[in-house]
């Protein structure tokens, strides 16, 4: 996310998943910093037993609803774990090389059970965006908050924390480069 809050630009499109900002600006780290980005997702593919993701994190959203669309990321998604899309629209699990996306039709708390019951003894990420993230805290149902601030601001897009409640957190990890800040807060009060 940027200091300001974004966690992408305005305008997301299929042609533009970061909306109308340059993808480096934000996520300039995974891509001048390979070691960095190798650590972080080596790390997140140790600790996750499975994923959460609203569905313009997924892919485009928008009147069409494209069936044969399988995601941002290739034929083959950085998750290795079940990912759970929350959607209103229903559609069959897509299956991809290490990743199965699941859509999830029946709110958050559904994402939630469905994605515990996947991770068995590992925890759950909810991977964005912002909306998503945002609901989960507003429901109180994230225990630790990963974040990774880009040193940018961008001023509107997709903000974190938005209609959030105040919420009382405490450091309880932080590495940084000069391209990104790492910080693990955990979460003591809603």
């Amino acid at each position: 996310m940027s200091l300001d809050g974004y966690v992408a630009g305005p305008n997301m499109t299929e042609e533009k998943p970061f909306g109308d900002i340059s993808p480096l600006l934000l996520h300039r780290w995974q891509f001048d910093e390979p070691e960095n980005n190798k650590e972080e997702r080596a790390y997140l593919r140790s600790v996750a037993g499975a994923y959460i993701m609203g569905r313009n994190m997924y892919g485009p959203a928008g009147p069409e609803y494209d069936k044969s669309w399988k995601g941002w990321w290739g034929e083959e998604p950085p998750y290795h774990a079940p990912v759970f899309v929350l959607t209103h629209r229903s559609r069959e699990p897509v299956l991809m090389k290490g990743t199965t996306f699941n859509f999830v039709t029946d709110g958050i708390e559904a994402a939630l059970q469905q994605a515990k019951a996947a991770a068995t003894d590992k925890p759950v990420l909810i991977a964005g965006g912002a909306n998503t993230v945002n609901q989960y805290l507003a429901a109180g149902l994230i225990d630790e908050l990963w974040l990774h601030i880009a040193p940018v601001t961008i001023s509107e897009g997709p903000k974190l924390f938005k209609n959030v409640p105040d919420l009382k957190m405490e450091p309880i990890e932080c590495r940084t480069t000069k391209l990104v800040t790492h910080i693990k807060y955990k979460i003591l009060s809603h």
